[in-house]
Protein backbone atom coordinates (compact mmCIF):
# COMPACT_ATOMS: atom_id res chain seq x y z
CA UNK A 1 0.00 0.00 0.00
CA UNK A 2 2.82 2.16 0.85
CA UNK A 3 4.13 2.04 -3.45
CA UNK A 4 0.81 2.38 -4.41
CA UNK A 5 0.78 6.00 -2.56
CA UNK A 6 -2.42 5.83 -0.81
CA UNK A 7 -1.15 4.34 2.79
CA UNK A 8 -0.84 7.04 5.53
CA UNK A 9 2.21 6.07 8.08
CA UNK A 10 0.69 8.91 10.55
CA UNK A 11 -3.33 6.82 9.86
CA UNK A 12 -5.23 6.51 13.54
CA UNK A 13 -8.20 4.72 14.39
CA UNK A 14 -10.42 6.38 16.49
CA UNK A 15 -10.32 5.02 19.14
CA UNK A 16 -7.05 6.02 19.72
CA UNK A 17 -7.63 9.34 18.64
CA UNK A 18 -9.94 9.49 21.59
CA UNK A 19 -7.25 7.84 24.01
CA UNK A 20 -4.69 10.20 22.90
CA UNK A 21 -6.81 13.29 23.86
CA UNK A 22 -8.19 11.72 27.24
CA UNK A 23 -4.16 10.81 27.90
CA UNK A 24 -3.25 15.02 27.32
CA UNK A 25 -5.73 16.17 29.15
CA UNK A 26 -5.09 14.07 32.17
CA UNK A 27 -1.15 15.14 31.70
CA UNK A 28 -2.24 18.91 31.11
CA UNK A 29 -3.63 18.43 35.10
CA UNK A 30 -6.01 21.27 36.47
CA UNK A 31 -3.94 24.17 35.32
CA UNK A 32 -5.35 24.15 31.99
CA UNK A 33 -8.77 24.86 34.10
CA UNK A 34 -7.92 27.80 35.83
CA UNK A 35 -5.76 29.24 33.00
CA UNK A 36 -9.46 29.72 31.31
CA UNK A 37 -10.68 33.40 30.97
CA UNK A 38 -13.97 31.99 31.02
CA UNK A 39 -15.94 31.96 34.08
CA UNK A 40 -17.46 28.83 35.38
CA UNK A 41 -21.20 29.24 35.95
CA UNK A 42 -23.11 26.45 38.19
CA UNK A 43 -24.71 24.37 35.87
CA UNK A 44 -23.33 25.20 32.50
CA UNK A 45 -21.61 23.18 30.43
CA UNK A 46 -17.97 24.26 29.85
CA UNK A 47 -18.12 23.70 26.18
CA UNK A 48 -20.69 25.01 23.16
CA UNK A 49 -21.56 24.46 19.78
CA UNK A 50 -19.34 27.79 18.22
CA UNK A 51 -15.76 28.96 19.03
CA UNK A 52 -17.15 30.92 22.01
CA UNK A 53 -15.19 29.02 24.87
CA UNK A 54 -11.39 29.11 23.88
CA UNK A 55 -8.75 27.55 26.07
CA UNK A 56 -5.42 28.64 26.12
CA UNK A 57 -2.90 26.20 27.44
CA UNK A 58 0.84 26.14 28.08
CA UNK A 59 1.28 23.19 25.50
CA UNK A 60 -1.10 24.68 23.14
CA UNK A 61 -1.16 27.56 20.59
CA UNK A 62 -3.20 30.99 21.23
CA UNK A 63 -5.41 30.46 18.61
CA UNK A 64 -6.44 26.73 19.21
CA UNK A 65 -10.15 26.37 19.42
CA UNK A 66 -12.24 23.35 21.36
CA UNK A 67 -13.86 21.14 18.93
CA UNK A 68 -17.29 21.44 18.22
CA UNK A 69 -19.87 19.45 20.56
CA UNK A 70 -22.26 17.94 18.22
CA UNK A 71 -24.66 16.94 20.56
CA UNK A 72 -25.18 20.84 21.96
CA UNK A 73 -27.59 23.12 21.51
CA UNK A 74 -28.52 26.34 22.70
CA UNK A 75 -30.27 25.24 25.72
CA UNK A 76 -27.20 23.82 27.65
CA UNK A 77 -24.66 26.29 26.28
CA UNK A 78 -23.83 29.79 27.39
CA UNK A 79 -25.43 31.61 24.46
CA UNK A 80 -28.84 30.34 26.33
CA UNK A 81 -30.68 32.94 27.58
CA UNK A 82 -31.34 31.49 30.94
CA UNK A 83 -27.79 30.88 31.48
CA UNK A 84 -26.85 34.62 30.28
CA UNK A 85 -29.08 35.72 32.88
CA UNK A 86 -27.50 33.89 35.42
CA UNK A 87 -24.29 35.03 34.62
CA UNK A 88 -25.76 38.19 34.58
CA UNK A 89 -27.07 37.81 37.89
CA UNK A 90 -23.57 36.65 39.37
CA UNK A 91 -22.02 39.57 37.94
CA UNK A 92 -24.05 42.01 39.69
CA UNK A 93 -23.14 39.86 43.08
CA UNK A 94 -19.32 40.38 41.93
CA UNK A 95 -20.01 44.18 41.13
CA UNK A 96 -21.88 44.67 44.85
CA UNK A 97 -18.79 43.13 47.08
CA UNK A 98 -16.64 46.02 46.43
CA UNK A 99 -19.65 48.63 47.15
CA UNK A 100 -20.02 46.68 50.32
CA UNK A 101 -16.32 46.69 51.25
CA UNK A 102 -16.05 50.46 50.99
CA UNK A 103 -18.89 50.86 53.23
CA UNK A 104 -17.10 48.51 55.75
CA UNK A 105 -14.19 50.66 55.37
CA UNK A 106 -16.32 53.75 55.93
CA UNK A 107 -18.57 52.61 58.57
CA UNK A 108 -16.39 50.60 60.85
CA UNK A 109 -19.06 50.33 63.86
CA UNK A 110 -21.24 48.39 61.24
CA UNK A 111 -18.99 46.35 59.80
CA UNK A 112 -19.94 43.34 62.41
CA UNK A 113 -23.69 43.09 61.60
CA UNK A 114 -22.34 43.37 57.86
CA UNK A 115 -20.32 40.48 57.99
CA UNK A 116 -22.28 38.30 60.18
CA UNK A 117 -25.05 39.12 57.38
CA UNK A 118 -22.51 38.04 54.51
CA UNK A 119 -21.70 35.17 56.66
CA UNK A 120 -25.26 33.68 57.24
CA UNK A 121 -26.28 34.49 53.51
CA UNK A 122 -23.00 32.11 52.53
CA UNK A 123 -24.25 29.59 54.44
CA UNK A 124 -27.39 29.37 52.92
CA UNK A 125 -25.97 29.43 49.89
CA UNK A 126 -24.21 26.22 50.59
CA UNK A 127 -27.63 24.46 51.41
CA UNK A 128 -28.72 25.93 48.31
CA UNK A 129 -27.93 22.92 45.92
CA UNK A 130 -28.69 23.11 42.58
CA UNK A 131 -30.22 19.94 40.79
CA UNK A 132 -29.17 19.83 36.97
CA UNK A 133 -31.14 17.63 34.55
CA UNK A 134 -29.36 14.54 33.77
CA UNK A 135 -29.87 13.97 29.77
CA UNK A 136 -28.53 11.29 27.35
CA UNK A 137 -25.58 13.94 25.88
CA UNK A 138 -24.42 14.39 29.65
CA UNK A 139 -24.09 10.49 29.39
CA UNK A 140 -22.15 10.48 26.37
CA UNK A 141 -19.72 13.41 27.45
CA UNK A 142 -19.61 12.40 30.93
CA UNK A 143 -15.72 12.81 31.26
CA UNK A 144 -15.46 16.38 29.83
CA UNK A 145 -18.49 17.35 32.80
CA UNK A 146 -16.95 20.19 35.30
CA UNK A 147 -20.16 20.63 37.48
CA UNK A 148 -21.49 17.55 38.98
CA UNK A 149 -24.69 16.23 39.46
CA UNK A 150 -25.99 16.65 42.64
CA UNK A 151 -29.40 15.53 44.26
CA UNK A 152 -31.46 18.03 46.54
CA UNK A 153 -31.93 17.28 50.39
CA UNK A 154 -34.98 16.33 50.21
CA UNK A 155 -33.83 12.76 48.00
CA UNK A 156 -30.80 12.18 50.65
CA UNK A 157 -32.67 13.05 53.80
CA UNK A 158 -34.17 9.62 54.91
CA UNK A 159 -37.26 8.27 55.08
CA UNK A 160 -39.87 8.92 58.32
CA UNK A 161 -39.39 6.12 60.39
CA UNK A 162 -42.60 3.60 60.02
CA UNK A 163 -44.87 2.41 62.42
CA UNK A 164 -43.79 0.04 65.10
CA UNK A 165 -46.08 -3.43 64.58
CA UNK A 166 -45.38 -5.26 67.63
CA UNK A 167 -47.94 -7.90 66.34
CA UNK A 168 -49.52 -10.16 63.67
CA UNK A 169 -52.83 -11.45 62.40
CA UNK A 170 -53.75 -14.05 63.28
CA UNK A 171 -53.70 -17.17 60.69
CA UNK A 172 -56.35 -19.77 61.06
CA UNK A 173 -54.77 -22.26 58.44
CA UNK A 174 -52.50 -25.14 58.52
CA UNK A 175 -49.30 -24.96 57.89
CA UNK A 176 -47.17 -28.30 56.62
CA UNK A 177 -43.79 -26.43 56.47
CA UNK A 178 -41.99 -23.09 58.01
CA UNK A 179 -38.59 -22.19 57.41
CA UNK A 180 -37.33 -19.06 59.91
CA UNK A 181 -34.09 -17.21 58.54
CA UNK A 182 -32.07 -15.05 60.44
CA UNK A 183 -28.44 -13.70 61.00
CA UNK A 184 -28.27 -14.34 64.34
CA UNK A 185 -27.87 -18.69 64.72
CA UNK A 186 -30.38 -20.90 65.55
CA UNK A 187 -27.58 -23.38 67.20
CA UNK A 188 -29.60 -22.71 70.60
CA UNK A 189 -32.56 -24.79 68.98
CA UNK A 190 -31.12 -28.31 68.57
CA UNK A 191 -29.57 -31.24 70.57
CA UNK A 192 -31.75 -30.18 73.69
CA UNK A 193 -30.79 -32.07 76.76
CA UNK A 194 -32.45 -34.66 78.08
CA UNK A 195 -33.55 -32.60 81.03
CA UNK A 196 -34.56 -29.90 79.22
CA UNK A 197 -36.48 -32.12 76.77
CA UNK A 198 -38.71 -33.92 79.63
CA UNK A 199 -39.03 -30.04 81.56
CA UNK A 200 -40.31 -29.14 78.02
CA UNK A 201 -43.06 -31.88 77.90
CA UNK A 202 -44.17 -31.62 81.16
CA UNK A 203 -44.58 -28.09 81.13
CA UNK A 204 -46.91 -28.31 77.56
CA UNK A 205 -48.99 -31.16 79.81
CA UNK A 206 -49.60 -28.95 82.30
CA UNK A 207 -49.89 -25.21 80.45
CA UNK A 208 -47.41 -23.88 82.34
CA UNK A 209 -45.47 -20.87 80.95
CA UNK A 210 -41.92 -19.64 81.70
CA UNK A 211 -41.68 -16.50 79.64
CA UNK A 212 -38.03 -15.86 78.25
CA UNK A 213 -35.75 -13.04 79.50
CA UNK A 214 -36.42 -9.91 76.78
CA UNK A 215 -32.21 -9.90 76.49
CA UNK A 216 -30.81 -12.87 75.57
CA UNK A 217 -26.75 -12.61 75.23
CA UNK A 218 -26.23 -16.40 75.11
CA UNK A 219 -28.96 -18.08 73.55
CA UNK A 220 -27.40 -21.58 74.43
CA UNK A 221 -26.35 -21.15 77.87
CA UNK A 222 -30.65 -20.12 78.33
CA UNK A 223 -32.77 -22.82 79.46
CA UNK A 224 -35.76 -21.39 79.46
CA UNK A 225 -35.42 -20.66 75.81
CA UNK A 226 -34.34 -24.31 74.95
CA UNK A 227 -37.67 -25.44 77.22
CA UNK A 228 -39.87 -23.23 76.10
CA UNK A 229 -38.92 -24.39 72.33
CA UNK A 230 -39.49 -27.78 73.21
CA UNK A 231 -42.87 -26.40 74.84
CA UNK A 232 -44.02 -25.09 71.28
CA UNK A 233 -43.28 -27.93 69.29
CA UNK A 234 -45.81 -30.43 71.05
CA UNK A 235 -49.57 -30.92 69.76
CA UNK A 236 -52.14 -34.02 70.18
CA UNK A 237 -53.66 -35.95 67.51
CA UNK A 238 -56.07 -39.09 66.86
CA UNK A 239 -55.79 -41.54 65.53
CA UNK A 240 -51.60 -42.19 65.41
CA UNK A 241 -50.65 -44.77 63.30
CA UNK A 242 -46.59 -44.72 63.35
CA UNK A 243 -46.01 -46.05 59.77
CA UNK A 244 -48.25 -43.21 58.44
CA UNK A 245 -48.18 -39.87 58.14
CA UNK A 246 -52.12 -38.85 59.09
CA UNK A 247 -51.63 -34.41 57.56
CA UNK A 248 -52.64 -33.44 55.06
CA UNK A 249 -55.36 -35.61 53.75
CA UNK A 250 -56.66 -34.51 51.22
CA UNK A 251 -54.92 -35.33 48.26
CA UNK A 252 -52.73 -37.31 50.01
CA UNK A 253 -53.37 -40.62 47.99
CA UNK A 254 -49.74 -41.18 46.68
CA UNK A 255 -48.73 -41.09 50.82
CA UNK A 256 -51.24 -43.87 51.62
CA UNK A 257 -50.44 -46.28 48.61
CA UNK A 258 -47.88 -48.85 49.18
CA UNK A 259 -48.70 -48.61 52.81
CA UNK A 260 -49.98 -51.04 55.55
CA UNK A 261 -53.63 -50.83 56.02
CA UNK A 262 -55.12 -53.96 57.62
CA UNK A 263 -58.91 -52.30 58.21
CA UNK A 264 -59.29 -51.84 54.71
CA UNK A 265 -60.90 -55.25 54.12
CA UNK A 266 -61.76 -56.04 57.76
CA UNK A 267 -65.14 -54.28 58.72
CA UNK A 268 -65.22 -55.36 62.26
CA UNK A 269 -61.92 -53.15 62.74
CA UNK A 270 -62.80 -50.08 60.60
CA UNK A 271 -66.14 -49.74 63.31
CA UNK A 272 -63.77 -50.36 66.28
CA UNK A 273 -61.57 -47.46 64.67
CA UNK A 274 -64.69 -45.21 64.02
CA UNK A 275 -65.94 -45.59 67.68
CA UNK A 276 -62.38 -44.98 69.32
CA UNK A 277 -62.63 -41.47 66.81
CA UNK A 278 -66.60 -40.43 67.94
CA UNK A 279 -65.46 -41.00 71.44
CA UNK A 280 -62.35 -38.53 70.84
CA UNK A 281 -64.41 -36.24 68.86
CA UNK A 282 -67.43 -36.05 71.37
CA UNK A 283 -64.66 -35.31 74.09
CA UNK A 284 -63.19 -32.61 71.83
CA UNK A 285 -66.57 -30.86 71.84
CA UNK A 286 -67.28 -31.32 75.59
CA UNK A 287 -63.73 -29.57 76.28
CA UNK A 288 -64.61 -26.79 73.25
CA UNK A 289 -68.03 -25.90 75.18
CA UNK A 290 -66.17 -26.00 78.82
CA UNK A 291 -63.57 -23.42 76.97
CA UNK A 292 -60.64 -25.72 78.32
CA UNK A 293 -59.60 -26.28 74.35
CA UNK A 294 -59.66 -23.22 71.82
CA UNK A 295 -60.07 -24.81 69.16
CA UNK A 296 -59.27 -28.27 67.00
CA UNK A 297 -59.48 -29.51 63.41
CA UNK A 298 -60.94 -32.29 61.81
CA UNK A 299 -59.09 -33.58 58.65
CA UNK A 300 -61.03 -35.66 56.30
CA UNK A 301 -59.95 -37.38 53.02
CA UNK A 302 -62.37 -34.38 51.26
CA UNK A 303 -62.63 -31.32 53.58
CA UNK A 304 -61.57 -29.70 56.43
CA UNK A 305 -63.38 -28.77 59.79
CA UNK A 306 -62.21 -26.29 61.70
CA UNK A 307 -64.21 -26.21 65.25
CA UNK A 308 -63.54 -22.66 67.22
CA UNK A 309 -64.48 -22.02 71.20
CA UNK A 310 -66.79 -18.91 71.89
CA UNK A 311 -64.35 -15.86 72.00
CA UNK A 312 -62.17 -16.74 69.34
CA UNK A 313 -61.86 -14.77 66.37
CA UNK A 314 -64.25 -12.50 67.51
CA UNK A 315 -67.37 -14.78 68.16
CA UNK A 316 -69.85 -15.03 71.10
CA UNK A 317 -70.26 -18.37 70.77
CA UNK A 318 -68.88 -21.47 69.55
CA UNK A 319 -68.31 -21.23 65.51
CA UNK A 320 -67.18 -24.07 63.07
CA UNK A 321 -66.08 -23.73 59.25
CA UNK A 322 -65.87 -26.26 56.59
CA UNK A 323 -64.51 -26.30 53.29
CA UNK A 324 -64.20 -27.03 50.89
CA UNK A 325 -67.68 -28.17 50.48
CA UNK A 326 -70.09 -29.63 47.34
CA UNK A 327 -73.47 -29.35 46.72
CA UNK A 328 -74.71 -32.72 48.09
CA UNK A 329 -72.88 -32.26 51.31
CA UNK A 330 -74.53 -28.97 51.87
CA UNK A 331 -78.04 -30.51 51.00
CA UNK A 332 -77.00 -33.48 53.32
CA UNK A 333 -76.87 -30.43 55.72
CA UNK A 334 -80.04 -28.92 55.23
CA UNK A 335 -81.79 -32.40 55.24
CA UNK A 336 -80.74 -33.10 58.77
CA UNK A 337 -81.58 -29.43 60.28
CA UNK A 338 -78.19 -28.05 60.65
CA UNK A 339 -78.46 -24.33 59.66
CA UNK A 340 -75.04 -22.48 58.03
CA UNK A 341 -73.96 -19.54 55.56
CA UNK A 342 -71.99 -19.08 52.62
CA UNK A 343 -70.06 -15.81 54.08
CA UNK A 344 -67.96 -15.22 50.85
CA UNK A 345 -71.19 -15.67 49.23
CA UNK A 346 -73.07 -13.00 51.40
CA UNK A 347 -69.89 -10.96 51.30
CA UNK A 348 -70.02 -10.94 47.70
CA UNK A 349 -73.71 -9.87 47.61
CA UNK A 350 -73.21 -6.61 49.73
CA UNK A 351 -70.46 -5.92 47.68
CA UNK A 352 -72.77 -5.74 44.82
CA UNK A 353 -75.69 -3.93 46.70
CA UNK A 354 -73.51 -1.46 47.61
CA UNK A 355 -72.41 -0.96 44.09
CA UNK A 356 -76.02 -0.76 42.99
CA UNK A 357 -76.63 2.31 45.90
CA UNK A 358 -73.42 3.93 44.26
CA UNK A 359 -73.71 3.15 40.56
CA UNK A 360 -76.98 4.42 39.01
CA UNK A 361 -76.30 4.24 35.59
CA UNK A 362 -78.26 2.40 32.84
CA UNK A 363 -75.31 -0.28 32.23
CA UNK A 364 -74.61 -0.99 35.24
CA UNK A 365 -78.91 -1.62 35.97
CA UNK A 366 -78.29 -3.96 33.34
CA UNK A 367 -75.45 -5.93 34.11
CA UNK A 368 -77.10 -6.11 37.33
CA UNK A 369 -80.07 -7.98 35.72
CA UNK A 370 -78.48 -10.30 33.99
CA UNK A 371 -76.52 -10.89 37.12
CA UNK A 372 -79.94 -11.59 38.83
CA UNK A 373 -81.76 -13.49 36.61
CA UNK A 374 -78.79 -16.45 36.96
CA UNK A 375 -78.85 -16.00 40.76
CA UNK A 376 -82.31 -15.69 41.40
CA UNK A 377 -83.70 -19.00 42.69
CA UNK A 378 -87.07 -17.73 43.04
CA UNK A 379 -87.43 -16.78 39.25
CA UNK A 380 -90.27 -18.17 36.85
CA UNK A 381 -89.79 -21.07 35.10
CA UNK A 382 -91.09 -19.30 32.12
CA UNK A 383 -89.54 -15.67 32.55
CA UNK A 384 -86.61 -16.69 30.82
CA UNK A 385 -88.31 -17.07 27.35
CA UNK A 386 -91.21 -13.93 27.64
CA UNK A 387 -88.72 -12.52 24.72
CA UNK A 388 -89.82 -15.53 22.62
CA UNK A 389 -93.95 -14.39 22.79
CA UNK A 390 -92.25 -10.70 21.93
CA UNK A 391 -90.95 -12.12 18.31
CA UNK A 392 -93.81 -14.39 18.05
CA UNK A 393 -91.98 -17.42 17.68
CA UNK A 394 -92.79 -19.36 20.75
CA UNK A 395 -94.48 -22.30 18.79
CA UNK A 396 -91.06 -22.87 16.80
CA UNK A 397 -88.70 -22.83 19.43
CA UNK A 398 -89.01 -25.97 21.70
CA UNK A 399 -88.40 -24.93 25.04
CA UNK A 400 -86.45 -27.18 27.57
CA UNK A 401 -88.22 -29.67 29.67
CA UNK A 402 -88.44 -29.07 33.69
CA UNK A 403 -85.34 -31.04 34.76
CA UNK A 404 -82.97 -28.69 32.10
CA UNK A 405 -84.59 -25.65 33.89
CA UNK A 406 -83.85 -26.71 37.02
CA UNK A 407 -80.39 -27.90 35.76
CA UNK A 408 -80.03 -24.52 34.81
CA UNK A 409 -81.04 -22.60 38.14
CA UNK A 410 -78.42 -24.88 40.34
CA UNK A 411 -75.52 -24.62 38.37
CA UNK A 412 -74.60 -21.76 40.66
CA UNK A 413 -74.40 -24.06 43.23
CA UNK A 414 -72.43 -26.59 41.42
CA UNK A 415 -70.24 -24.11 40.54
CA UNK A 416 -69.01 -23.61 43.91
CA UNK A 417 -67.75 -27.10 44.72
CA UNK A 418 -64.38 -27.29 45.42
CA UNK A 419 -63.79 -23.72 45.50
CA UNK A 420 -63.04 -21.39 48.43
CA UNK A 421 -66.37 -20.04 47.72
CA UNK A 422 -67.98 -22.67 49.16
CA UNK A 423 -66.98 -22.43 52.64
CA UNK A 424 -69.97 -23.06 55.27
CA UNK A 425 -70.00 -21.49 58.58
CA UNK A 426 -72.00 -22.82 61.04
CA UNK A 427 -72.53 -20.70 64.57
CA UNK A 428 -74.07 -21.47 67.96
CA UNK A 429 -76.11 -24.64 68.71
CA UNK A 430 -76.25 -25.51 65.58
CA UNK A 431 -72.35 -27.16 65.95
CA UNK A 432 -73.74 -29.52 68.39
CA UNK A 433 -76.07 -30.98 65.30
CA UNK A 434 -73.08 -30.35 63.02
CA UNK A 435 -71.40 -33.07 65.22
CA UNK A 436 -73.64 -35.64 65.18
CA UNK A 437 -73.85 -35.63 61.74
CA UNK A 438 -69.92 -35.77 61.22
CA UNK A 439 -70.04 -38.97 63.41
CA UNK A 440 -73.26 -40.50 61.24
CA UNK A 441 -71.92 -39.52 57.89
CA UNK A 442 -71.26 -42.31 55.73
CA UNK A 443 -69.11 -40.14 53.70
CA UNK A 444 -66.70 -38.58 55.97
CA UNK A 445 -64.52 -42.21 55.17
CA UNK A 446 -63.49 -42.93 51.67
CA UNK A 447 -64.73 -45.87 51.12
CA UNK A 448 -62.17 -46.83 48.47
CA UNK A 449 -58.56 -46.09 47.64
CA UNK A 450 -55.57 -45.77 50.06
CA UNK A 451 -57.67 -44.11 52.80
CA UNK A 452 -60.28 -46.40 53.05
CA UNK A 453 -61.83 -46.85 56.13
CA UNK A 454 -59.43 -44.74 58.02
CA UNK A 455 -61.38 -42.18 59.92
CA UNK A 456 -60.65 -38.43 59.76
CA UNK A 457 -57.24 -36.89 61.57
CA UNK A 458 -58.17 -34.78 64.62
CA UNK A 459 -55.70 -32.20 65.67
CA UNK A 460 -56.00 -30.15 69.02
CA UNK A 461 -53.25 -27.85 70.64
CA UNK A 462 -54.29 -29.46 74.57
CA UNK A 463 -54.93 -32.77 75.33
CA UNK A 464 -58.41 -34.98 75.26
CA UNK A 465 -59.49 -38.64 75.20
CA UNK A 466 -57.71 -41.31 73.12
CA UNK A 467 -54.95 -38.60 71.54
CA UNK A 468 -51.39 -39.44 70.78
CA UNK A 469 -48.82 -36.50 71.96
CA UNK A 470 -46.49 -35.82 69.01
CA UNK A 471 -43.56 -33.46 68.55
CA UNK A 472 -42.95 -31.17 65.08
CA UNK A 473 -39.46 -31.71 63.27
CA UNK A 474 -37.09 -29.22 64.08
CA UNK A 475 -33.69 -28.63 62.31
CA UNK A 476 -31.11 -25.74 62.08
CA UNK A 477 -29.40 -25.50 58.79
CA UNK A 478 -26.31 -23.08 58.03
CA UNK A 479 -25.98 -21.76 54.84
CA UNK A 480 -23.96 -19.59 52.35
CA UNK A 481 -26.22 -16.96 50.07
CA UNK A 482 -24.49 -15.31 47.43
CA UNK A 483 -24.58 -11.28 47.66
CA UNK A 484 -23.47 -8.81 45.79
CA UNK A 485 -20.35 -8.83 47.99
CA UNK A 486 -19.70 -12.10 47.92
CA UNK A 487 -21.52 -14.87 50.46
CA UNK A 488 -22.94 -14.14 53.51
CA UNK A 489 -23.70 -17.01 56.00
CA UNK A 490 -27.93 -17.32 56.33
CA UNK A 491 -29.10 -19.58 59.84
CA UNK A 492 -32.17 -21.14 59.27
CA UNK A 493 -34.47 -23.51 61.06
CA UNK A 494 -36.93 -25.56 59.39
CA UNK A 495 -40.23 -26.64 61.18
CA UNK A 496 -42.45 -29.28 59.48
CA UNK A 497 -45.44 -31.01 60.31
CA UNK A 498 -49.27 -29.81 61.29
CA UNK A 499 -48.41 -26.05 62.46
CA UNK A 500 -51.40 -25.08 63.95
CA UNK A 501 -51.91 -21.05 64.73
CA UNK A 502 -50.75 -21.05 68.66
CA UNK A 503 -48.00 -22.97 67.44
CA UNK A 504 -47.17 -20.35 65.18
CA UNK A 505 -47.34 -17.18 67.46
CA UNK A 506 -45.40 -19.13 70.34
CA UNK A 507 -42.36 -19.65 68.04
CA UNK A 508 -41.84 -16.20 67.18
CA UNK A 509 -42.39 -14.76 70.66
CA UNK A 510 -39.55 -16.76 71.85
CA UNK A 511 -37.12 -15.89 68.32
CA UNK A 512 -38.02 -12.39 69.04
CA UNK A 513 -35.42 -12.11 71.90
CA UNK A 514 -33.59 -15.15 70.85
CA UNK A 515 -32.80 -13.37 67.29
CA UNK A 516 -32.40 -10.09 68.88
CA UNK A 517 -35.38 -8.88 66.91
CA UNK A 518 -34.34 -10.00 63.43
CA UNK A 519 -35.88 -12.80 61.24
CA UNK A 520 -38.00 -14.08 58.78
CA UNK A 521 -40.21 -16.93 57.97
CA UNK A 522 -41.58 -18.54 55.01
CA UNK A 523 -44.89 -19.90 55.52
CA UNK A 524 -46.51 -23.24 53.66
CA UNK A 525 -49.63 -23.20 54.27
CA UNK A 526 -52.09 -26.09 53.52
CA UNK A 527 -54.13 -24.82 50.70
CA UNK A 528 -57.20 -25.98 51.35
CA UNK A 529 -57.48 -24.48 54.45
CA UNK A 530 -56.29 -21.00 53.37
CA UNK A 531 -60.09 -20.12 53.57
CA UNK A 532 -60.66 -20.88 57.13
CA UNK A 533 -59.36 -17.51 57.98
CA UNK A 534 -62.72 -16.06 56.53
CA UNK A 535 -64.47 -13.56 59.06
CA UNK A 536 -67.54 -14.70 61.11
CA UNK A 537 -70.75 -12.66 60.67
CA UNK A 538 -70.51 -11.58 64.26
CA UNK A 539 -67.51 -9.52 63.32
CA UNK A 540 -68.74 -6.03 63.77
CA UNK A 541 -69.79 -6.42 67.06
CA UNK A 542 -66.75 -6.46 69.84
CA UNK A 543 -66.26 -9.37 71.82
CA UNK A 544 -66.91 -9.20 75.67
CA UNK A 545 -63.77 -9.13 77.98
CA UNK A 546 -65.60 -11.55 79.95
CA UNK A 547 -65.65 -14.37 76.79
CA UNK A 548 -62.13 -13.78 76.45
CA UNK A 549 -60.89 -14.03 79.78
CA UNK A 550 -62.82 -17.38 80.26
CA UNK A 551 -60.28 -18.71 77.93
CA UNK A 552 -57.56 -18.21 80.14
CA UNK A 553 -57.64 -22.36 81.33
CA UNK A 554 -57.75 -23.42 77.30
CA UNK A 555 -53.84 -24.13 77.82
CA UNK A 556 -52.39 -21.51 75.76
CA UNK A 557 -50.36 -18.76 76.97
CA UNK A 558 -52.15 -15.36 77.55
CA UNK A 559 -50.36 -13.38 74.40
CA UNK A 560 -51.90 -16.28 72.15
CA UNK A 561 -55.25 -15.94 73.14
CA UNK A 562 -55.04 -12.50 72.67
CA UNK A 563 -54.39 -12.84 69.33
CA UNK A 564 -56.63 -16.01 68.16
CA UNK A 565 -59.69 -13.84 70.28
CA UNK A 566 -58.84 -10.59 67.49
CA UNK A 567 -61.67 -11.20 64.39
CA UNK A 568 -59.92 -12.05 61.49
CA UNK A 569 -59.09 -9.82 59.54
CA UNK A 570 -56.92 -11.75 56.17
CA UNK A 571 -60.24 -13.25 54.64
CA UNK A 572 -59.74 -15.99 52.23
CA UNK A 573 -55.82 -15.38 52.52
CA UNK A 574 -53.45 -16.54 54.52
CA UNK A 575 -49.66 -15.14 55.36
CA UNK A 576 -46.87 -16.29 53.10
CA UNK A 577 -43.92 -14.40 54.48
CA UNK A 578 -43.39 -12.61 58.10
CA UNK A 579 -40.79 -9.94 58.85
CA UNK A 580 -39.55 -9.14 61.56
CA UNK A 581 -37.21 -5.79 61.49
CA UNK A 582 -36.38 -3.51 64.99
CA UNK A 583 -38.95 -5.91 66.67
CA UNK A 584 -41.19 -4.78 64.58
CA UNK A 585 -43.62 -7.26 62.41
CA UNK A 586 -44.19 -6.93 58.64
CA UNK A 587 -46.14 -9.38 56.18
CA UNK A 588 -47.76 -10.39 52.82
CA UNK A 589 -50.26 -13.08 51.97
Amino acid sequence: MAELGCYSPSFKKPCDVLRMRRNRARSEGPDMRTSSPVVSVPGVRPFSPGPLLTLHAPGRSRGAVKRRNPFANIENTYNSPKKRALSHTDGEKAAVAPVLDGKLKERPNAGASLREELLNTDRRKQHEITIVPVSEEDCLFEEERSTPVLKSPEAVCPAAPAEVCVEFPADWSLKTRVLFTSPQSFSWAEHLKAQEEAQGLSSHCRAQFTSAPANIPDPRGCVELRCGFQQCLQFWQHPSMPWLSLFPRIGAERKFSGKCVPWAQDTTLQQSLMSDWSVSLTSLYSLLKARLCPYFYLCSYQFTVLFRAAGMSGSKGITALLSPTTRGLREAMKAEGIEFSLPLLEERRKSKDLGESVHQTESAVLSEHSENEEDDDDEDDDGGFSWLKEMGVQDKIKKPDAISIKLRKEHREVCLDHRPESVVLVEGSNTFTLLNFLINCKSLVAGAGSQAGLPPTLLAPTAFRGATLHTLKARAVNVKTLVRTGYQDVCSLEVTGPIMPHTLHALTQLLRPAQRGEFSVGLYTHEPTAVLNVPISQRSEPTPECVVQDLGRCGLQQSSVQQLAAPSILGKCALRQLHMRDYSYSWKT
